[in-house]
């Protein structure tokens, strides 16, 4: 027997059958879509809590932002003045 019909006889035996094949598909497809819908409302949750935790602050986040980026323009401006300011080193 040749190497040709040995290859043509072992791939005639491999024939996965159909019907468990289109039900698998269709079961992964169907999984797909539950875990989807199991993502989306988990996320929904969690941004509908989040927005009520934030109503609940005292300072609004963007003037929490606002503050925080003076303070970092400040502090650069700073910084920057006193490299400006410095005495040239000895080294």
């Amino acid at each position: 027997m040749s190497a040709l019909q040995m290859t043509n006889s072992n791939s005639a035996s491999f024939q996965p059958n159909g019907r468990m094949l289109a039900l698998g598909a269709t079961l992964t497809g169907v999984g797909a879509i539950v875990i989807a819908a199991g993502a989306a409302t988990v996320g929904l949750s969690l941004a509908v809590a989040g927005r009520r935790w934030v109503q609940t602050w005292e300072t609004p986040p963007t003037e929490l932002a606002q503050r925080t980026l003076n303070q970092a323009r400040v502090a650069s401006q700073a910084g920057l003045d006193a490299w400006r300011g410095a005495a040239p080193s000895v080294n």
